[in-house]
């Protein structure tokens, strides 16, 4: 065997019996460690979470930035236990990290949206709420983005800068909530006993409350007959329920009392010279 030869394998071996088993021992470690990391983590998070001794939102949030630092300051270590300087490794990461920052300006407007959120508190994990043009339900809220799950179940991640400066509208934050609905009748049909056959439908639901009392009353007259409207209050849990079930009980009990809710047409008359 030629003398190059051995000498690139004796290096083989010699690098594989040092540097080689101190890479699979760092890369075994830094597997192993974050797992631990995120599995210890998780569990007291869950468990401050189950006994309400911190709120969700806070909670998550505070976890999830704790474990990307511990996984950092182990990555750290492993770096040094390899024998890397990581003192110049610092100096290498600040200076990216300000290049970073420069050309990602607008993520600073991100994370101090977020940090203005978790202050401010106009919503938190589980409620749903309007905002930006979208609407969903808080899954997670992150330092620069906060994860919405809309009804038909797409996943919105909405920047924290827009959406702290933005108007939002939370569904969920009161218990009660009003149903509101509009049904127009004909000009023609006794619009008292409609209010009360509208009435007596929202009051008979199971879940519209008796206190606030639902109430019926002509809203406008308009071109195309008179609209009353119905107002209940119900547990936010069942409004959509009682939305649904108020519009197809109430149009079938009009019709059953022979009250005639009015057809758009348009009629032709021709005239002859």
């Amino acid at each position: 065997m030629a003398d190059w030869l051995q000498n690139v394998l004796d290096n083989i071996i010699n690098w594989a019996t040092t540097a080689g088993i101190r890479i699979i021992i760092a890369l075994i470690l830094l597997i192993i460690s974050f797992r631990i990391v995120t599995w210890i983590t998780r569990r007291i998070e869950k468990r401050l979470i189950n006994k309400k001794k911190l709120d969700k939102t806070l909670t998550s949030t505070l976890f999830y930035a704790l474990r990307i630092v511990i996984k950092i300051v182990i990555l750290a270590c492993l770096i040094g236990y390899l024998g890397i300087d990581t003192a110049g490794l610092a100096a290498l990461i600040a200076s990216i990290g300000v290049g970073i920052g420069l050309a990602v300006n607008g993520a600073l407007s991100n994370l101090a949206g977020g940090v203005l959120i978790l202050i401010t508190r106009p919503f938190k994990i589980d409620d749903y709420i309007s905002a930006g043009g979208f609407e969903g339900t808080v899954e997670d809220i992150r330092i620069v983005y906060t994860k919405l799950r809309t009804v038909d179940n797409k996943v919105v991640y909405a920047p924290n800068g827009p959406l702290s400066s933005s108007t939002i509208v939370n569904f969920s934050e009161k218990d009660l909530r009003r149903v509101d609905l509009n049904f127009t009748i004909e000009k023609k049909e006794d619009y008292k006993k409609a209010e009360e056959v509208i009435l007596n439908v929202a009051n008979s639901h199971a879940k519209v409350l008796k206190d606030p009392a639902a109430m019926s009353r002509i809203l406008e007259h308009t071109t195309n007959g008179t609209t009353i409207v119905v107002r209940s209050w119900v547990k936010n849990a069942d409004y959509w329920d009682v939305f649904f079930d108020l519009q197809e009980n109430i149009k079938k009990a009009l019709d059953e009392n022979g009250i005639v809710m009015p057809i758009n047409q348009l009629d032709v008359r021709v005239k002859k010279d």
